[in-house]
């Protein structure tokens, strides 16, 4: 463990937040501002604090320490210089750790066991079938071989199968396949080689996903997702609120609840993913935690309720404040990259100029080295705009997206000079 260097900027006595790891995007960088906004430092914990552009930006108090392990983690907040106030993570990977190092502390935190048990979307899968969740069929597997005969049962009784990681976020590694070889081709890089790996291969859910956004044991409103083309479940834009009538919206919130109750959550915040199916709602996962996707800023822009700023008053043991200030409707759109290169120029263009337009970002840099992973990694820019209702917020928002420009070279890396 390395600790907070000379230069760090937290100050003498002051409480810190401890966050432990962060996100490359979206919301990580949004608690360490929401901190400093209540008077406590925030203190970043992680294996490599530069991976975090924003901490030298923003002059982010860091300590390098190995966040797989708890007892690291644990030993790192006893040793910081100052009282802690809260631990939290705005990672997905990592909010159990967080959780147990606050329990550990006597600190505000939600159950560990509880975000464990559902972070593994096996145990959770089998939690909420015996608590008459609906979920679809699943099977957990821990071999290709095994998986692909999972695969050819569920196709021949759905006509399609799904396979995704026990752990990961992001529908990184979850694909749509039509036959037993396309199940193989996705589980190979699940499984292969991999001692100790285990995947789902479950029915596909047909119909409209959404997301409930939930904070404590109530609704905070529900989401309307857009994704891409299969095979993949890439998400490229939401409205918020959902354009529903009031009994689907009622159903699909009355899931997510118990979805959460059967859990074992219901502190703080989470992000139930749901299918409107024929038969009703059906839960696609829990995820025990604040969404990502840019979520919490599509919700603060509707209806002026800061999720993130809530979560850290609860970290805090404070109150927070969940009641709506405005009824908006907003949408996002996200720029995709497309072919891997070197970026040589960005622009927002006339984007935040449009009408109903709050946000306008692109998150590319020039000389930054373009990847295309097929993967949420991909975006590299999004728009927020709003309307009287969800269909103009997305017009509006599909508009200044097209907006958005990346200009890239490659792809074999290329030098940009310097201004």
């Amino acid at each position: 463990m390395r600790g907070i260097p000379h230069s760090d900027p937290t100050r003498p006595g002051t409480p810190h937040l401890v966050l432990v790891e962060s996100n490359t995007t979206g919301s990580g960088r949004a608690f360490c501002a929401a901190a400093r906004d209540r008077g406590v430092d925030p203190v970043l914990l992680s294996r490599d604090p530069d991976r975090y552009p924003y901490v030298a930006r923003d002059g982010i108090a860091a300590v390098t320490v190995d966040t797989a392990d708890r007892a690291e983690v644990l030993r790192a907040c006893r040793a910081l210089p100052g009282p802690v106030a809260g631990v939290t993570s705005s990672s997905e990977y990592f909010v159990a750790s967080a959780a147990a190092a606050a329990r550990s502390l006597g600190l505000p935190a939600p159950d560990p066991g509880a975000v464990d048990r559902t972070r593994d979307k096996a145990r959770q899968r089998a939690v909420l079938a015996a608590a008459g969740v609906p979920v679809p069929a699943f099977h957990e597997v821990d071999s290709v071989p095994a998986g692909v005969a999972a695969a050819r049962a569920v196709i021949a009784a759905a006509g399609r199968a799904v396979v995704k990681p026990v752990l990961g976020s992001g529908s990184d590694g979850v694909r749509l396949c039509a036959s037993p070889g396309e199940a193989e081709t996705a589980l190979l890089p699940l499984l292969g080689g991999r001692p100790g790996a285990r995947a789902l291969v479950e029915s596909y859910l047909e119909g409209p996903e959404y997301s409930v956004e939930t904070f404590d044991d109530r609704v905070v409103g529900v989401t309307a997702k857009h994704l891409g083309p299969h095979p993949l479940f890439l998400e490229t834009g939401h409205e918020h609120p959902a354009p529903l009538p009031a009994d689907r919206e009622r159903a699909l919130a009355e899931t997510a609840l118990a979805a959460l109750a059967a859990l074992g959550l219901g502190w703080g915040p989470a992000h139930v993913e749901v299918r409107l199916t024929a038969a009703g709602p059906a839960v696609v996962e829990v995820n025990p935690r604040l969404a990502g996707g840019m979520i919490p800023a599509l919700v603060a822009a509707a209806t002026g309720v800061d999720l993130v700023g809530a979560t850290v008053d609860r970290v805090l043991g404070r109150g927070p404040d969940l009641a709506p200030h405005r009824a908006r409707a907003a949408a996002i759109r996200f720029l995709f990259a497309t072919e891997p290169g070197t970026v040589l120029a960005a622009f927002t263009g006339a984007a935040a100029d449009l009408p109903g337009v709050v946000s306008a970002v692109v998150t590319a840099r020039e000389g930054d080295r373009i990847e295309v992973t097929r993967s949420f990694r991909d975006r590299i820019g999004h728009v927020i705009a709003l309307g009287r209702d969800a269909a103009e917020a997305a017009d509006r928002a599909r508009e200044a997206a097209g907006a958005l420009a990346v200009l890239t070279a490659g792809p074999e890396p290329v030098a940009v000079p310097a201004d």
